[in-house]
C-alpha cells in the first residue's frame, strides 16, 4: 500500500486559464501594480531614513509596514507573472513551502505591527507627556525585532509541519501561489491534527493584535471624546486615521479571504479574492499614508524641491556657454 503512494515533487500551478489577449493585459496589469508598489514603499522607506521631521516612532513603524508590504508582493508577484505569461507553470516543492513561509510570515508580522502601531497611537494620545520617554528608539527598534522573531520563529514550526503533509497526486494547484487552502486540497494526510495545528497557532496570532487594537482605539476615542474643542478632536483623530484605514483594509481582506467560506465552484473568485491579500493592499499602504499625512507630502516636496535646486547648480554653468 505504502509503495504505490508516489511522493510529489513538484506542482502544477494553473494561474488563470484564459484567452492569451487576457493573459497579456493581466501580466501588464500585474507588472505594473508590482512596480507602483516596489517604488512606492521605498520612497517611504528612503523618506523616513533621510527626513529628519519623520525620525518619529509613528514613521519608523510605518517603514517596516513598507518592508513587510515588499517582501509580501515581492514573494508572490515575480513568479505569478511567469504562471500568468505561460498559462501555468511548475514549482518545485521546496520552492512551494518556502514561498508559503514567507507569505505567512510577512502577514502576521503586519498584523503585529498593527497592534504596536495602534499602541503607539494610545500611547501619544492618552499619555502624551509620557510618549518620548516610553516610545524611544531603542523600544521602537525593539519592538520590531520582536514582531520579526516571533513570526520567524512561530510559522518554522508551522512549515515544518507543512512540509511533512504526503503530496502522492494529483499535483496540479488551480491556485496563483502557494497557500493553505489548494496545499491541503492535494494532500493526502490526515489533516485532522493539521487543523489544529493551525488554530493553536492561527487564533492566537490575530487574537492578541485584534485585542490590543480594539483595547488601544476604545481608550484613544474615549480620550479624544473628552477633549473640548473641536479642532483639538479633529486633530487627534486625523494622527489615527491612516492606521485605521490600513488597519481596516488588512482586516477586511482576510476575513474574505481566509474567514468567509467559499464554494467550490468559484474557483476563479477564490483567485481574485487572495490577490486582495498579496497585491491590493501592499500598493495602497503607501498610498493611504502618502495622501493622508502632510509630514510625508511635505517630505516628498522637500526632497522633489532639493532635486530641482541641485539639478540647476550642477547645470548652470553649461546653460551659460553659447
Amino acid at each position: 500500500q505504502e509503495n504505490n503512494l508516489t511522493a510529489v515533487t513538484e506542482f502544477f500551478i494553473l494561474g488563470f486559464q484564459v484567452r492569451q489577449y487576457v493573459r497579456i493585459f493581466l501580466f501588464c496589469l500585474f507588472l505594473m501594480i508590482y512596480c507602483g508598489t516596489i517604488c512606492g514603499n521605498l520612497l517611504i522607506i528612503a523618506l523616513v531614513s533621510t527626513s529628519k521631521n519623520l525620525h518619529t516612532p509613528m514613521y519608523f513603524f510605518i517603514s517596516q509596514l513598507s518592508i513587510s508590504d515588499i517582501l509580501v508582493i515581492s514573494d508572490i508577484v515575480p513568479y505569478m507573472l511567469h504562471i500568468i505569461l505561460q498559462n501555468g507553470g511548475t514549482i518545485t516543492f521546496i520552492d512551494c513551502i518556502t514561498q508559503f513561509y514567507f507569505l505567512c510570515v510577512s502577514e502576521a508580522f503586519e498584523c503585529l505591527l498593527l497592534a504596536v502601531m495602534s499602541y503607539d497611537r494610545y500611547v501619544a494620545i492618552c499619555n502624551p507627556l509620557r510618549y518620548s520617554s516610553i516610545m524611544t528608539s531603542a523600544h521602537c527598534v525593539t519592538l520590531s525585532v520582536t514582531c520579526w522573531l516571533i513570526e520567524f520563529s512561530i510559522f518554522l514550526i508551522y512549515i515544518i509541519q507543512t512540509a511533512k503533509l504526503n503530496f502522492c497526486g494529483p499535483n496540479i494547484m488551480d491556485y496563483l501561489y502557494c497557500d493553505i487552502v489548494p496545499l491541503l486540497e492535494l494532500s493526502c494526510s490526515d489533516t485532522y491534527n493539521f487543523h489544529l495545528g493551525i488554530y493553536l497557532i492561527g487564533i492566537p496570532n490575530i487574537l492578541i493584535p485584534t485585542t490590543i487594537i480594539i483595547l488601544s482605539y476604545t481608550y484613544i476615542v474615549l480620550a479624544i471624546l473628552r477633549i473640548s474643542s473641536s479642532t483639538g478632536r479633529q486633530k487627534a483623530f486625523s494622527t489615527c486615521s491612516s492606521h485605521l484605514t490600513v488597519v481596516s483594509i488588512f482586516y477586511g481582506t482576510m476575513f474574505i479571504v481566509y474567514v468567509i467560506p467559499t464554494r467550490r465552484e468559484t474557483v476563479t473568485m477564490n483567485k481574485i479574492l487572495s490577490l486582495l491579500f498579496t497585491v491590493f493592499t501592499p500598493l495602497v499602504n503607501p498610498i493611504i499614508y502618502s495622501l493622508r499625512n502632510k509630514d510625508i507630502r511635505k517630505a516628498v516636496q522637500g526632497t522633489f524641491n532639493k532635486c530641482v535646486v541641485w539639478k540647476g547648480k550642477n547645470s548652470g554653468p553649461f546653460t551659460d556657454v553659447s
